[in-house]
């Protein structure tokens, strides 16, 4: 049974960082696409970032704009760090992955989430 355990939200205040963790069981992180969602209240969720299986490092750290995402097969977790956040930023974080080997379609195993609220 896949199982994601996503930890790490909470309460910041605006143009700080946070690091949200997903530990993963069930399957290995680097056998899988694996991503970030983020639902901000009364809106869908969307994609935040993703590793495809196409990634041939079995550890990775990517920095793309204020999002680092990173995947520790040894401890089978993946993080997202969030650099200056913003009040946009509120929503629950969601750790998903699929057996696909890209990006571009729908995930199939989601954890629970974590609330991450930014306000001052």
């Amino acid at each position: 049974q896949v199982q994601f355990m996503e930890s790490g939200g909470g309460l910041v205040q605006p143009g700080g960082s946070l690091k949200l963790s997903c530990s993963a069981s069930g399957l290995r992180v680097d056998t899988v696409t694996i991503g970030w969602f983020r639902q901000a209240p009364g809106k869908e969720r969307t994609k935040i970032s993703c590793l495809s299986t196409m990634i041939s490092a079995r550890t990775v750290n990517i920095r793309e704009g204020r999002y680092t995402t990173s995947r520790t097969p040894d401890i089978n977790a993946v993080y997202l760090e969030v650099h200056d956040l913003r009040p946009e930023d509120t929503g629950v974080y969601y750790c998903a992955a699929t057996s696909n080997r890209d990006c571009a379609g729908n995930m199939h195993y989601w954890g629970k989430g974590t609330l991450v609220t930014v306000s001052s």
